[in-house]
């Protein structure tokens, strides 16, 4: 049996203000041909499919696109969807019931009543049945109250209104704020989970978007992802014991937690600067036998634009590109030490896509400078900040800058007339 392994898609959103609803729509495409060249059983989509919990009208448009040409495959290929952090579970639950009938499955909210459970699709192949489940995105707020009902029950089949649970709390010691709102995440998830009393004879896959780690391991994460509570909405692994294997969301760099078959497939495209040397893919997970640990293979996904950083002298970049233009998104760190006449005009003319234009200095020659202000003290606070600036920026002040720094000594020595 043979899932896709997606999520973080964030549909909809922009980097360093340039849309990337074009490169979306371009990758979503790329997705749908690996689909149907090598369609696998299901698809898996593990939160965040839109940046915004209220999405933009054509980021919508984008995604609907995708789903409808995935669900026209014949024979039907299942996509399951849940929510993560940045979507609105009402939003993406819309026409559930629907799309479940064109075996779209989405799970916008967790469970809240004691009726309620997670959304479980039951998937058939010669080693027997596989149960896929769906957990969104849940913080301890949204199950809080249906944690104490079922709490409540446990006390009063006890008989003595002191339930494992209960005494837990008696014995425990008082808590920091910081482990009190990791044990709430750890309890939550668990809670959920364990209530569902998954079979573990058969072959379970969750779909979950939170923040897990391994025994203290943290996964590693790039600046594109938003972690809550200051990252403190720590999960441990140790509760995902029941599944084959655990299809992950949140974290935009690929890589394993704990086990390999505990999986964060990473962002389908690169969503910030400090991604720029990843390798974004598809994660194909196979399960065969029971008991047999799942085996993963990648497909790479070849992006419209790159996201690339490129050092070096203005000259060296502009001699080095000029026999192209690129399209590519490009974070530019120039390490000239003179000053430069505008440089990011000049960039653009090949760059059309110019995320960012940074110096980087010689700080060595700015210590050296500090170290001698220590034998040679200067005593006009003017001529000190002009040193330091043309010390550090390569360049002397410009005029009107000179002018704006006179006018503030001048306002500084009135006050202190």
């Amino acid at each position: 049996m043979r899932f896709f392994h997606l999520s973080d898609l964030h549909i909809g959103k922009q980097l360093y203000g340039y849309s990337l609803l074009e490169d979306q729509e371009w990758i979503l495409n790329k997705i749908y041909e690996l689909i149907d060249k090598e369609r696998p059983d299901g698809v898996l989509i593990a939160g965040d499919v839109y940046d915004k919990s209220v999405p933009a009208a054509e980021a919508v448009t984008v995604f609907d696109r995708f789903l409808t040409k995935v669900s026209q495959l014949e024979p039907k290929i299942p996509v399951l969807i849940i929510s993560g952090n940045h979507d609105s579970p009402e939003r993406l639950s819309f026409g559930a019931e629907i799309l479940s009938r064109q075996q779209v499955y989405v799970a916008g909210s967790c469970p809240q009543s004691e009726n309620e459970h997670l959304k479980k699709v039951t998937f058939q192949d010669a080693w027997g049945e596989t149960d896929v489940w769906m957990l969104p995105f849940v913080k301890p707020g949204y199950v809080r109250k249906l944690m104490e009902e079922s709490r409540k029950k446990t006390d009063r089949e006890d008989g003595a209104g002191q339930g494992s649970y209960g005494s837990q709390e008696a014995d425990r010691e008082p808590e920091t704020e910081r482990e009190e709102i990791r044990r709430d995440y750890n309890e939550t998830v668990k809670f959920l989970l364990e209530r569902e009393n998954i079979d573990t004879a058969r072959r379970n896959i969750l779909i979950s978007h939170q923040f897990y780690t391994a025994g203290g391991e943290i996964p590693k994460t790039s600046d594109s992802e938003t972690i809550t509570v200051g990252g403190l909405d720590q999960v441990e692994t140790a509760c995902l014991a029941p599944f084959s294997y655990v299809a992950l969301g949140h974290i935009h760099r690929p890589q394993s937690m704990g086990r390999e078959s505990i999986r964060y497939c990473g962002s389908m495209l690169k969503y910030s600067v400090s991604e720029w040397a990843q390798e974004k893919s598809v994660t194909e997970v196979i399960l065969e036998a029971p008991g047999q640990e799942p085996v993963i293979r990648l497909h790479p996904l070849k992006p419209l634009r790159e996201v690339c950083v490129i050092r070096g002298t203005l000259e060296e970049i502009l001699e080095a590109n000029k026999d192209r233009v690129s399209e590519d998104y490009v974070s530019i760190v120039l390490t000239d030490e003179q000053e430069l006449y505008q440089p990011k005009e000049q960039l653009e003319r090949i760059f059309t896509h110019i995320l960012e234009v940074r110096t980087e200095r010689n700080w060595k020659l700015a210590k050296e400078w500090e170290d001698g202000q220590e034998e040679e003290t200067q005593t006009d606070p003017k001529l000190v900040f002009e040193q330091f600036f043309s010390q550090i920026q390569g360049r002397q002040l410009l005029e009107e800058e000179a002018e704006v720094l006179e006018e503030v000594f001048a306002k500084v020595r009135e006050d202190e007339g």
